[in-house]
């Protein structure tokens, strides 16, 4: 169980922080609510209480014998701060000790993620960009804001991402606290990440299709983990029920021709390519534009036709020797071949530079928060890797890192 600390700073957005604390507490997390004085005004210490569990405190003198102020920070695995606004920000950058909330940053020598929430203009100010540079510098994970709907009328950057996009990113870094040194240090900075994600559909008439039971949710973990790290993050998402991951930019296919074409697009000056997604192999010869009726007790015949190849349309497209293309491999082993062989061959056959694969079938990978990953490239194979879907997709990104740097 881990020990995790939530400061609450004065924002509107804190009524969506409940959300977080449920979650977190589902996870069976040992959860620290430590509210600012001034966010009371927002959500009141009895929410806080029992939501959590846990009496609330706001400043030093609350329980002093316990000594509050050093021993949360001390024994703490994670300090999230959510929302975290302009002031909390200032003052965290500042090194102020000011509240019990301030002392806990000063003190906590685990990861720390700030979650910021304000208007557009407090955001984008200079003072403001100082202050996040500094945390970052020091090593803390300073999320980018999401966009949308802030205060009264007011749209823009500046909105508290959804409490699963926190939770996810929270957890990642308690698997892997390394994880947030390299989001601290924006190490994607500058490059360009194209992701495709989901499993396509081969519709045999409007309302039936053949396809896969892909959820996404791995091709999602990478756009997360790369827009974490401070990289650009285009998006292909095919067949994808969940909302795209926070500061990502998402286009929505239905088909495998449709995924060929917008990846051809994505991956256009792309430093690193990740074929995530699931096509469907086989497509319909000629798909009916009416509803198919049954008729009578006889089957259905169906002529199907292969489906473009579209890791390797974009491994026979690309024009850049540094781009790095990552492909995935889903198999079953057999008594004739391993897993490994089969991802082995694999990989000769689509000319990717990395291969994920995963071991698929009932009760793995597909739809699962977690999954284990066996990585291949031309130096040869690492793992097998397990951890949550979020965590893997930085060890994925890292590889990909890796290769490029060493090109």
């Amino acid at each position: 169980m881990s020990r995790i600390i939530l400061g609450v700073s004065a924002g509107i957005a804190a009524y969506k922080v409940c959300e977080l604390v449920r979650r977190l507490r589902d996870e069976s997390h040992d959860l620290t609510v430590v509210p600012t004085p001034a966010s009371l005004e927002f959500v009141g210490p009895h929410t806080w209480a029992a939501l959590s569990g846990k009496p609330v405190r706001t400043q030093v003198w609350d329980d002093v014998h316990l000594v509050p102020h050093v021993r949360l920070g001390q024994e703490a695995d994670l300090v999230v701060v959510a929302p975290a606004t302009a002031d909390l920000l200032a003052r965290a950058a500042g090194g102020r000790a000011d509240d019990l909330l301030t002392n806990v940053l000063l003190t906590a020598r685990c990861p720390v993620i700030y979650a910021p929430a304000m208007h557009t203009e407090m955001w984008m100010h200079p003072a403001t960009e100082a202050n996040v540079a500094t945390l970052r510098t020091r090593g803390a994970v300073v999320l980018d804001p999401d966009s949308g709907r802030l205060t009264g009328a007011d749209s823009g950057a500046g909105r508290l991402p959804e409490p699963a996009e926190l939770l996810s990113v929270a957890l990642a870094v308690l698997a892997d606290p390394t994880v947030a040194g390299r989001a601290a240090a924006r190490d994607l900075a500058g490059l360009t990440v194209a992701v495709s994600a989901g499993g396509t559909r081969e519709h045999l008439d409007p309302v039936r299709f053949l396809g896969n039971s892909s959820s996404g949710l791995m091709g999602w973990a990478v756009a997360r983990a790369a827009a974490l790290r401070g990289a650009s993050v285009r998006l292909v998402a095919a067949n994808v029920a969940t909302p795209p991951p926070l500061n990502t930019a998402a286009q929505s296919v239905t088909s495998t021709a449709e995924l060929a074409a917008a990846m051809a697009a994505a991956a256009k000056d792309a430093d690193v390519v990740v074929m995530a997604a699931a096509p469907a192999d086989f497509t319909p010869a000629a798909p009916s534009s009416t509803k198919i009726k049954k008729s009578g007790d006889s089957g259905l015949q169906l002529e199907l036709l292969q489906t473009a190849d579209v890791l390797a349309g974009l491994v026979a497209a690309r024009t850049d020797d540094r781009q790095v293309l990552v492909g995935f491999a889903a198999e079953t082993p057999n008594g004739d071949q391993s897993l490994v062989d089969l991802g082995r061959a694999k990989f000769q056959r689509k000319g990717c530079d990395l291969l994920v694969l995963n071991e698929v079938g009932p009760g793995l990978v597909f739809g699962r928060p977690d999954s284990e990953i066996t990585l291949i490239n031309s130096d040869g194979v690492r793992g097998p890797i397990t951890g949550s879907k979020d965590t893997l997709a930085h060890h994925i990104l890292d590889a990909a890192l890796t290769m490029r740097s060493s090109q």
